[in-house]
């Protein structure tokens, strides 16, 4: 009986997501401890030390909590009801903006979890975080034309997502979902418009169980998305990627830009206020304004660098795992010499000879990238080309193009979207390294790597100027490992 309840206590994620958050919200809140206090000056940040105790209040009580559903676990094998209600004290959290107790507490006051009710949950703490993000516009002296409408569709999308949250928890089920969430569904995928990528999964979710009537197809769908929204760091990563995306979209109608680039000698290094969360750097350009558009050019550097290596390196890994001999020979040999010149070397000898822009930072990166992508699609041609479905599309007459990219490519995708997934984090690093070298983007643009550089002299005196860049870069790149691997695990059928 013993050893079932501690059996039970392994299983549970609902416990073991319990013990991420409280150690991650611990994490955070010594962190805010320590920048409470100004040790130079002897002095107490008081809206820092504020935050400390918030972060701290709810961090000793998602400790307690996690005490008492292991108490639970051992004494009965299950959680019980009266502990996954104290979850609703916990939705308080997001007050605070404490994303990690926040998505636990959603988690745990439902017992049995679907997929969709997963993307409703981190849709809405996605929206939440734009519109408190972007609110903070509010405290500058002005905003943009567009803020206050852009503002007011937000907010019509929240209150939106929040119906459908929870109509999802009620109506939706493992197999089923009734059929008037069509329209939900695509009133989802039109307001997915804003970037937020949790609305276009959601949506695309309850089409696929409302118009499919293939059991297998649902339940293969079910299974690979439950595998990546149970996995606490892959969705976490996800979410933190979207966030930014999103961010990034209507950052074009909530933040102006000018703030951004314009310099302003009246305010030059200044501290992080309500009006300049982040401080301003020695031009006195506002720091939260640059982070945030930074954000645009790593992204889009980042998946534009990613995506145009995986087509041409994927097509000529595909001929070549398809044509063997000769053709084979050919690509691929002609592939080892590009891969034998190191990715970063080439990237500083394309944007040396071309100049530093953010098309040839593109194109100099996605040129080294190619070869790696053709060696993984040769490989998993190699071994789909011998299987008895494309034996028999043989036997039918279709042509090698048909079978390659109709019958043997779909079923080469996961590695791909995995080994896509893992190397935007390595995009998103080049980007900023070489921007930090001045051989990036234009040193006026607002990128990370840039803002790096500027930071990198103030080290001593201002060191949020350096710092702050350098945690964006760090936690997107993370993000990307993160959302990677779990990726992994999902088209993994070993994982099962």
């Amino acid at each position: 009986m013993i050893s079932n309840q501690k059996h039970a206590l392994k299983l549970s994620r609902d416990y073991t997501q319990a013990n991420f958050a409280w150690i991650l919200s611990l994490i955070v809140t010594l962190l805010l401890l320590v920048n409470s206090f100004n040790f130079k000056e002897g002095t107490l940040k008081g809206a820092v030390f504020t935050v400390f105790l918030v972060y701290l209040v709810f961090t000793v009580f998602q400790l307690f909590l996690t005490w008492k559903m292991k108490r639970d676990l051992l004494n009965t094998g299950e959680i019980q009801s009266k502990t996954r209600k104290l979850g609703y004290i916990q939705l308080l959290s997001i007050l605070s903006a404490n994303i990690f107790i926040a998505s636990f507490a959603f988690n745990i006051i439902k017992k049995k979890k679907t997929p969709e009710y997963t993307f409703a949950v981190y849709m809405l703490l996605t929206q939440i975080f734009i519109l408190a993000i972007s609110s903070l516009n509010l405290f500058k002296p002005y905003v943009t034309d567009t803020f206050l409408p852009a503002m007011g569709i937000l907010i019509g999308i929240l209150i939106f997502q929040v119906i459908t949250l929870v109509l999802v928890s009620k109506h939706v089920e493992d197999n089923l979902a009734p059929s008037w969430m069509m329209a939900i569904a695509i009133l989802l995928i039109t307001t997915s418009l804003t970037g937020n990528i949790f609305n276009l999964l959601l949506g695309i979710s309850l089409i696929v169980k409302v118009r499919s009537h293939d059991q297998s197809r649902i339940l293969k769908w079910n299974t690979m998305w439950s595998k990546i929204t149970r996995n606490s760091t892959a969705i976490l990563g996800m979410f933190f990627i979207i966030l930014m995306f999103s961010l990034s979209v209507c950052s074009k109608f909530t933040f102006d830009y000018d703030m951004a680039v314009e310099n302003n000698y009246g305010e030059l290094l200044q501290n992080p206020s309500l009006e300049h969360p982040f401080g301003t750097d020695n031009f006195g350009r506002d720091l939260f304004s640059r982070i945030v558009f930074g954000a645009r050019i790593s992204l889009i550097v980042g998946f534009a660098s990613t995506i145009i290596p995986a087509i041409i390196g994927g097509f000529l890994g595909a001929l070549a795992g398809y044509y063997t001999k000769r053709a084979d020979n050919v690509i691929m040999r002609l592939l080892d010499i590009l891969y034998a010149i190191p990715g970063i070397l080439l990237a500083i000898a394309i944007i040396a000879a071309f100049g530093a822009n953010t098309m040839n930072l593109i194109l100099a990166l996605s040129v080294g990238s190619i070869p790696t992508y053709a060696r993984t699609m040769r490989a998993n041609v190699l071994m789909v080309s011998n299987y008895e479905f494309v034996d028999s599309a043989r036997a039918l007459g279709s042509s090698d193009l048909s079978i390659i990219f109709k019958q043997i490519v779909p079923n080469s995708l996961a590695p791909m979207i995995v080994k896509a997934t893992l190397t935007i984090g390595g995009a998103v690093i080049a980007t900023s390294s070489l921007s930090f070298l001045g051989l990036g983007v234009e040193p006026h643009i607002p990128e990370w790597g840039n803002i790096l550089k500027i930071g990198s002299t103030y080290l001593e005196s201002h060191s949020y100027l350096a710092v702050i860049p350098g945690l964006a870069i760090i936690g997107l790149v993370l993000s990307f490992n993160f959302l990677g691997d779990g990726l992994r695990d999902a088209f993994d059928p070993r994982m099962d």
